[in-house]
């Protein structure tokens, strides 16, 4: 599994955890958080490696059906990079600089 995907996965599961279930939420975060295998999920819930396998593959897909309708990890990034070219227009203003951090911390 690519590191891309990785980190995609984590900020999608950020976002979205909330309307996930508690199984769903379990798997997805000893996965992809906790660098669990497969086969230590399935040992650790008493289920086979292929019903993990599946659960997290529909888990996956229903996070990235949530990020096409709500967008909220893409206007995070957006923010990013606002961010970053608010800073570097902005690199020698004191004022400014403060007003930034702010804007950072509410992320």
């Amino acid at each position: 599994m690519s590191l891309e995907k990785t980190n995609r996965m984590n900020y999608l599961f950020d976002f979205y955890q909330a309307l996930l279930t508690p199984k769903q939420r379990n798997y997805m975060s000893l996965y992809y958080l906790d660098d669990y295998s497969l086969g230590e999920i399935a040992e650790e819930f008493e289920v086979s490696r292929q019903a993990v396998y599946d659960n997290i593959k529909r888990t996956e897909a229903m996070l990235e059906q949530y990020e096409e309708k709500l967008a909220l990890f893409e206007k995070f990034e957006q923010r990013q990079q606002l961010l970053q070219t608010l800073k570097r227009q902005v690199e020698h203003s004191p004022d400014a600089t403060e007003t930034i951090s702010a804007l950072e911390n509410l992320e």
